[in-house]
């Protein structure tokens, strides 16, 4: 007989035993009847048993953030931006693999070891940081929907805002069919537009030369440019995605022998290449129809109006050689879908966040709705300010927030990687560590050097009275400081926490180990990542979500 359900509280404060090392495990095959098992075994089967975290995570690579920045970038730059996009997809599969990695080997994701590493103010900002790119990201999701909900239904775009909140409530009730179903609806749904936009391809034609100069030659033209590579930037490699790997990964079972660690951290990386590989292509395809549509000397007046401050509302003229009076409901629906699948992304974020910084969890369907509400009201402001173009710039400016706040989970995550006393024998190679940190410079050195041009720019060009302008430079630079000295503090602070390796890589480990009479042990996932996991539909009500 199953024990009787208990009503499950919407705020819950943490046991305390998840700040043990290697602690809470489950042993109540009933919680994980649902997780996947890998097998005692060395197969290239395995890789099925690993797929799922990578491509739940590559989500947020192709949301309407993503397909903004791509649509302006080849409207406004043709195809000198490309390279941004190869760069941020190497990048991202690099750190991306990082996350899994320190998910896998140490039982504990990203925000845990924030949590157990810094003090509380550190450990305090960090939290208000990731929360605040949460939102960020979830600004795109908002505006891309109502942007949908226009172009089906010809309602206003401010209107369509309001109503994307009660998307919680339409998520909530599709997952009583089960999570899986829905995640393969969504994905088929967004595939189906990336196919559109192949399709368009060949239409549009873009010239293949051009095409590779802009993927492999650098170029930055303007602050315009450097502005939109920013954008690019954050829309690509996003601050919540590395908390969200290295908790995601947590649900796997996975013999705990150094073996399958190794075989663990190199699935993961296959199946995130898998999956940033297809993210790849799309953000390609979209950057490249709109460059070459929008480059064309045979467009009419009205579609050339369109390209000159191009947004998701206007973007479906690119499909019509494709689909013709189609394009619209199609591109609306796939990109409704986009917003919806990356609510998801969102939701398991904050969720992981929220209980590694501070011990803390709230059910899923109230963290939507205050993460989704918090976004609503400046997407709000500006589409009843600005309109439509004003709703667009805001993806824009929400994927600049992504962009700067990045270093505040990669420096971490780096950190951490590189660490022996929490990785051990599976701490970075010198190899990976240097391109880790050169790519996390750059980034880094990007940021500034926007920053200061903006500044400079804006102080030179600006009709303030000479005091007011000293005050702003003062203020402006002060923030650059403060900002800088953030980042300064996460690179060179020493690794105070040893962590206790669940690989077993320590003597005493393998004597255990050897005692049991077995080559490796299971390590059952994680009982609060489960718990957090959004309901089957066979469970839902024990675990109290809906």
């Amino acid at each position: 007989m199953a024990p009787p359900a208990t009503t499950q509280p919407q705020f819950i404060a943490g046991t305390g035993n998840r700040n043990l090392p290697n602690a809470p495990l489950i042993d109540d095959d009933s919680a994980a009847d649902d997780q996947i098992m890998v097998p005692d075994k060395k197969s290239w089967k395995n890789l099925f048993a690993y797929m799922g975290p990578g491509f739940l995570v590559s989500i947020a690579y192709i949301d309407p953030g993503n397909f903004e920045t791509d649509l302006q970038s080849g409207a406004q730059y043709k195809y000198g931006l490309l390279w941004i996009i190869l760069v941020a997809s190497c990048a991202a599969l690099i750190i991306q693999s990082l996350a899994a990695n320190l998910g896998v080997v140490t039982g504990k994701h990203l925000a845990e070891h924030c949590r157990t590493e810094y003090e509380k103010v550190p450990n305090f900002i960090l939290w208000v940081l990731a929360e605040i790119s949460i939102v960020a990201c979830d600004i795109p999701e908002v505006i891309g929907t109502a942007f949908a909900l226009n172009m089906l239904f010809h309602i206003p775009v401010w209107c369509g805002v309001l109503l994307t909140g009660l998307s919680t409530l339409i998520l909530l009730a599709l997952q009583q069919y089960g999570v899986r179903k829905l995640e393969f609806l969504i994905t088929f749904l967004v595939i189906t537009m990336a196919g559109c936009f192949l399709v368009e391809l060949g239409y549009a034609k873009p010239n293949a030369s051009e095409v590779l100069y802009g993927l492999f030659v650098p170029q930055l033209k303007g602050n315009g440019a450097t502005l939109l590579a920013i954008s690019l930037l954050g829309a690509m490699v996003m601050p919540h995605n590395l908390f969200l790997h290295s908790a995601l990964v947590l649900s796997r079972k996975i013999p705990r022998s150094v073996t399958s660690i190794k075989e663990a951290s190199k699935f993961y990386l296959i199946e995130s290449g898998i999956a940033l590989l297809v993210a790849f292509f799309i953000n390609v395809s979209v950057i490249s129809v709109s460059g070459a549509v929008c480059s064309s000397s045979s467009l009419n007046p009205d579609d050339q109006k369109s390209c000159q401050d191009l947004d998701l509302n206007k973007a479906s003229f690119l499909l019509k050689n494709v689909l013709g009076s189609w394009s619209s409901n199609l591109f609306a629906i796939a990109l409704l879908a986009s917003g919806q699948s990356s609510t998801i992304t969102g939701t398991y974020a904050g969720q992981y966040v929220m209980q590694g910084f501070l011990d803390l969890r709230l059910k899923p369907w109230l963290r939507n709705l205050l993460t989704r509400c918090l976004a609503i009201v400046p997407s709000l402001i500006v589409a009843l300010i600005g309109g439509s173009a004003g709703a667009g710039k805001l993806i824009i400016i929400a994927s600049m927030i992504l962009s700067f706040e990045l270093p505040f989970a990669l420096v971490p995550l780096l950190k951490f990687t590189s660490s022996k006393s929490k990785m051990g024998a599976h701490a970075n190679s010198v190899t990976i560590s240097a391109t880790t940190w050169i790519i996390g410079s750059l980034i880094m050195g990007i940021n500034i050097y926007f920053l200061v041009n903006y500044l400079i720019d804006l102080l030179l060009h600006s009709h303030l009275r000479l005091v007011s302008k000293v005050f702003c430079g003062i203020l402006g630079f002060s923030a650059m400081l403060v900002y800088l000295a953030g980042i300064a503090y996460l690179v060179f602070r020493k690794n105070k926490e040893v962590t206790h390796l669940l690989a077993l890589t320590m003597p005493e480990d393998r004597e255990m180990t050897n005692s049991a009479g077995n080559s490796s042990v299971y390590c059952l996932p994680r009982e609060d990542i489960v718990s957090m996991q959004l309901p089957k539909n066979r469970d839902t009500d024990n675990l109290g979500l809906g």
